[in-house]
């Protein structure tokens, strides 16, 4: 039978508990294999509940010390309950010097007092208990959580200004540089404010006029890598050239920003408006088929009402996928085709020399071509729907040799 002792508003804070007329100290740490928390109990003395009841700063402590054994239980793993009473009286029953002292010697989870309003000064100097005066039940994650981001930046050598953290906040990348950043004006103080948004205003003159396209071959979302490249250069550069005191780190998350913005702009365009394809429909007067190295067909007629090449990148968007790099164009009036090698960056170009019939076989032209990103491949898919196969000449250097279109991607890639 188990009967709650002793807890704190907290909830999470340790609870005293008697199973079986034993006094234990009951914590929740960590997950088991299925994400559930874990619960572990050991065993105390009426002088620790005592001191845990009268002191939340010694309970605290001792939390912060059990959670390291916790964590080395693992998901299944049984908790070192020995190890687990030997911290008792050392830090419930000893002289705060003492406590200190110890605290130099075992790990403890620095965050979790943080959390709780430790004086981080006094923490770095060893100082654990002195550092637990201004101790409170509450807890404040994000107060830790913006310690152990300090503490990364430090051990990579970066010190953020005002300015720089200031920028950090405005988009939600102090604690995270991981996350996608957004505009938060509210967050940051009010006297960097204006700071910031100049900083954010030489970003949006400098990425004026700029985009980032989509690429259909990553699928439906994915935008060009190429594009989002060279935005992020040109925002870091006007960054730094107008504001060289800012860190690294505030200059990352400035194009971050730019592009992220970007890049959502473009997957909210309907692909119609992205390809710059309107005048393809007009132009087309033939159906056209699309098919992918996976057998799937679609048909394009000229009475559809988007372009084909619109069409044609949705259809890649839908399809595209590790096992699926080959798309292929195909205008069978005309007897000719494009056939689009993702996975190599190249194109092929077919041409009907001369219709089968008589129980010959259809003969057929096919020439060779690099491609230079999604960018190319846009380029000439526009340029065959529109005009077929012979505007193709100017787009690129055909070969009717595979081995040579081979050795040509292996010298780009040496180069």
């Amino acid at each position: 039978m188990r009967d709650i002792v002793f807890t704190r508003r907290s909830g999470w804070i340790p609870n005293v508990i008697r199973e079986d007329g034993e006094l234990r100290l009951m914590l929740g740490a960590g997950a088991d294999a299925n994400h559930e928390p874990r619960t572990f109990t050991f065993s105390i003395e009426e002088a620790h509940l005592a001191v845990i009841r009268a002191d939340l700063a010694r309970h605290l402590l001792l939390w912060s010390a059990v959670l390291p054994l916790c964590d080395a239980a693992g998901t299944r793993g049984l908790l070192d309950e020995n190890a687990a009473v030997a911290l008792l009286d050392p830090i419930l029953l000893s002289e705060p010097a003492d406590v200190d002292s110890f605290f130099q010697r075992i790990p403890w989870d620095r965050g979790r007092l943080i959390a709780h309003g430790a004086d981080i000064d006094l923490l770095e100097r060893g100082q654990v208990c002195a550092a637990m005066r201004a101790a409170t039940e509450t807890s404040n994650g994000k107060r830790a959580q913006k310690y152990h981001a300090d503490r990364r930046r430090a051990e990579r050598g970066v010190v953020l200004g005002p300015l720089d953290a200031a920028i950090l906040t405005y988009t939600g990348q102090y604690l995270h540089g991981a996350t996608i950043p957004r505009r938060m004006p509210d967050a940051v103080a009010p006297a960097l404010l204006p700071e910031v948004m100049r900083v954010i205003a030489t970003a949006e003159q400098a990425c004026a006029g700029t985009r980032i396209a989509r690429d259909p071959r990553r699928g439906k979302r994915a935008t060009d890598k190429r594009d989002w490249d060279r935005m992020a250069a040109t925002v870091d550069a006007a960054v730094r050239g107008a504001h060289p005191e800012l860190v690294d780190d505030a200059v990352r998350t400035v194009s971050f920003l730019m592009c992220s913005e970007a890049a959502d702009r473009s997957r909210s365009t309907p692909m119609e408006d992205d390809e710059g394809a309107a005048g393809d429909r007009a132009a087309r007067k033939r159906a056209l088929s699309f098919t992918d190295d996976k057998g799937v067909e679609k048909k394009w007629l000229p009475d559809s009402p988007r372009s084909a090449t619109a069409e044609f990148w949705e259809f890649v968007g839908d399809r595209s996928a590790g096992d699926n790099e080959v798309f292929t164009i195909e205008d069978e009036a005309l007897g000719e085709g494009i056939q689009l090698h993702f996975y190599a960056d190249s194109i092929a170009r077919v041409t009907t020399v001369r219709e089968g019939g008589g129980g010959s076989e259809p003969e057929y032209r096919v020439e060779y071509s690099l491609v230079d990103g999604i960018g190319g491949y846009r380029d000439l898919v526009s340029t065959f729907v529109r005009s077929g196969c012979a505007a193709l000449e100017q787009h690129g250097s055909w070969m009717s040799d595979a081995a040579e279109l081979e050795r040509a991607r292996r010298r780009r890639h040496t180069q």
